[in-house]
């Protein structure tokens, strides 16, 4: 048995910072909704299908643009989540810090992209905060993060002790992982206790490239998926944590189902259903840490399995 994590990353965008005031209202109902002429595929599909199979999701979600925006619209996020019996935790990105209406931090001015470009104390208070807004918003009380585009440091752990967080699922070996400080002698593909944290790192594997690769439902075939998740537990993996985002299941324009990832994402929730008996679906809330003794080497997919997964990306980009 292997603890698995569906992980959805939910942002709301203006697709870009001009005009932001005019803009957010449609971007809200595309990024959260996400309507087309064939139906919603943005958030309630997910939480829909997830109920379908019964299985349990953890939704990270991203509240400071709140700060700027009003608590009315995360709020409705948090109510869509919430009453999809399903799990609101805390996602940050740092873009928005410049945004808000009433300062979060001093002296902040321009873009920091990334939670890592903040001090220990900062992190502290933009954690805190987000945690807080969650809280107002009727979400649960936060028990693990993410850092927005992964970009955590050895701080961002401190941060969330301080802020009595004890999950993190900030970790990516595929993106800045080697460059956070978390582990500066290895990489972690595998739960470890940091700084009073339990991280719970990014399922990655290899696809015979000289790079890493995180799985993720744009990134990833449902073949790759599948024979992952059996070599993780076959090789006695204690997690495997899978990312997707709220707005994953439409096209790049955002005006039609990308029907390619849709069926991996109902493909993967069928196979999870399936075999309950091997992959234990779980959130963070009331979680027991099951943590290894050692970092077992990234997973490998089959070179064949790779070259379907190019083919099927490039038949996606055609389809735009």
């Amino acid at each position: 048995m292997i603890d698995v994590f569906l992980t959805v990353d939910v942002e709301v965008w203006c697709d870009g910072w001009d005009d932001i005031d005019a803009k957010f209202g449609s971007a809200f109902q595309r990024y959260i909704y996400g309507p087309t002429p064939r139906g919603d595929y943005g958030l309630p599909y997910q939480l829909r299908q997830l109920q379908e199979y019964g299985l349990t999701g953890v939704f990270f979600i991203e509240p400071l643009f709140s700060t700027r925006f009003g608590l009315d619209p995360l709020a409705e996020i948090v109510g869509l989540v919430r009453d999809g019996g399903q799990e609101t935790q805390l996602h940050l990105h740092t873009e928005w810090v410049d945004e808000s209406r009433e300062p979060l931090l001093d002296n902040i001015t321009g873009k920091r992209q990334f939670l890592h470009y903040f001090s220990l104390q900062e992190q502290i208070t933009l954690i805190g905060a987000g945690a807080q807004l969650i809280g107002s918003a009727g979400g649960q009380h936060v028990t693990a993060f993410r850092a927005g585009g992964f970009g955590c440091n050895r701080n961002t752990l401190r941060a969330l002790a301080a802020n009595h967080i004890p999950f993190d699922a900030s970790y990516n070996a595929s993106i800045f992982g080697p460059e956070s400080g978390i582990s500066p002698d290895r990489l972690l593909v595998e739960p470890v206790e940091c700084e009073g944290v339990y991280e719970y790192p990014m399922a990655v594997f290899s696809g015979g490239t000289r790079t890493l690769r995180h799985v993720q439902l744009t990134a990833c075939s449902f073949r790759e998926m599948e024979g992952l998740l059996w070599q993780a537990l076959e090789s006695g993996r204690k997690a495997f944590v899978i990312l997707s985002h709220n707005f994953e299941l439409l096209n790049e324009s955002m005006n039609r189902p990308d029907e390619i990832v849709v069926n991996r994402f109902r493909k993967l929730c069928a196979f999870l259903d399936r075999h309950r008996d091997c992959f234990q679906v779980k959130g963070f809330c009331g979680l027991t840490p099951a943590l290894a003794e050692a970092q077992p080497s990234p997973l490998k997919s089959a070179a064949w399995k790779t070259g379907l997964r190019v083919l099927e990306q490039g038949i996606r980009r055609g389809l735009r």
